[in-house]
């Protein structure tokens, strides 16, 4: 793969998480809409308490998904300075790391997902791995559930 490919490969990567990123945002944002919409549809009964019992259930989730959404966002600015545009030679934000056991890329905090036709694990900038990763290079190794590892490639 060329440097440009690389330089490629991890932009279409930061894209899929800024997508990814957005539907979550979203959908949090349309729960939080149906859960208002619903409290405000509530109408009092002669069972007082069911009433006051749903606004709070109602009430509660709101702000779950509050918070939900308030991750969310803050993950997408952090996402937004993350530069893929660099071939790095350290694992830092916005480098792919090519491992004997997985492949990893810090921008965003996204778990496994299957794409570019490749199991990836996406890790926040600030996760614990991605941590553990933090300025490691090509030949060095690592612990990863609970199996050394070593790094393969950095880009």
């Amino acid at each position: 793969m060329t440097a440009a490919d690389k330089i490629l490969f991890k932009n279409n990567l930061k894209q899929f998480c800024q997508h990814t990123i957005e539907q979550r945002i979203a959908a949090a944002k349309e729960i939080i809409q149906n859960v208002q919409e619903a409290a405000n549809n509530e109408e009092k009964s002669s069972a007082g308490d069911k009433y006051e019992t749903g606004r709070a259930m109602g009430h509660l989730q709101k702000d779950m998904h509050s918070r939900q959404l308030n991750e969310y966002l803050k993950e997408l600015a952090d996402l937004h300075s993350v530069n893929a545009g660099i071939i790095y030679q350290k694992a830092k934000p916005g480098a792919f790391i090519e491992t004997s056991a997985a492949l990893f890329f810090i921008a965003a905090g996204l778990g496994k997902q299957a794409t570019a036709g490749k199991t990836i694990l996406f890790l926040s900038p600030h996760a614990p791995l991605a941590l553990v990763l933090q300025n490691k290079e090509q030949g060095e190794s690592f612990v990863f559930n609970r199996n050394t590892v070593v790094i393969t490639d950095i880009f």
